[in-house]
């Protein structure tokens, strides 16, 4: 990936390898903005993100790396931030940053990308839960406290699918981005869980590039040996819609590149 903005550190407590590693991963596989989006902290399921203060040490790693790789790639500071009403912290949303990548990992108390969790799925009318999903991923657009959606619809991981057609069960919710002017990642961690396809899906992809959202790439990656895969992959997708340019962003100002 020319492009690969989502990518986390071991401060999120689930994610192995120094900061230095990741980012010669991306050189190695020819990348040229390369960003760290670690799991932001907040009073809510501390087990799986940085502590509020580990941010300090979180961007000196970050900006060390821009000093130390500046002439051979790009790196980029940013965040992911779990939408969670009533949860999130202004401390973190006014951070200075690159970038941030609003995230839905929880539909309430259910963590539902969890493993842990995914007997919670026995007996729902998943069709509903989708509702529910992407009404939360709507009301994260609306919020305008993010650049970055991160895969769009990861309620899909465990191969859970709705029987409503998930363009219309999105729909909302990519209105709400396209007029809050957010781009969507292409997510190549499907292609690592049960599901097998990257966020989002090319049927929803097919309705971002109509609605002229513009999308960038994330490997999502939790150690090194992560970094760039499936590259073809997303790159071909992204074509194959349309695409031929993706989002960048410095101080929360995006640019389009080609790649």
């Amino acid at each position: 990936m020319k492009v690969d903005l989502h990518n986390h550190t071991v401060l999120c407590n689930h994610a192995t390898g120094t900061v230095n590693e990741y980012v010669e991963a991306a050189i190695a596989c020819g990348t040229e903005f390369f960003g760290f989006s670690d799991h932001a902290p907040m009073h809510y399921d501390p087990a799986y993100r940085m502590t509020f203060d580990q941010m300090k040490l979180y961007e000196a790693w970050i900006k060390e790396a821009q000093q130390c790789y500046t002439d051979k790639i790009t790196v980029l500071l940013g965040y992911e931030i779990d939408f969670l009403p009533g949860y999130m912290d202004e401390s973190v949303l006014k951070r200075s940053c690159d970038y941030m990548i609003g995230s839905v990992h929880f539909i309430d108390d259910w963590g539902f990308d969890n493993p842990e969790f995914i007997g919670r799925y026995e007996g729902v009318d998943l069709d509903d839960v989708y509702r529910r999903y992407f009404g939360l991923v709507e009301a994260m657009a609306q919020s305008g406290r993010f650049d970055i959606v991160g895969h769009l619809d990861l309620l899909k991981v465990f191969k859970f699918l709705p029987t409503k057609d998930i363009r219309i069960l999105a729909k909302g919710a990519l209105n709400a981005i396209k007029k809050a002017n957010m781009s969507v990642e292409i997510n190549v961690s499907g292609y690592r869980k049960p599901i097998v396809e990257a966020y989002p899906s090319p049927l929803l992809l097919q309705e971002i590039i109509e609605k002229e959202i513009p999308i960038t790439f994330g490997s999502d990656a939790h150690n090194p040996e992560q970094v760039g895969l499936f590259s073809n992959e997303i790159e071909t997708l992204a074509r194959s819609v349309g695409y031929d340019k993706c989002a960048i962003y410095r101080g929360r100002d995006r640019e389009m590149i080609k790649f």
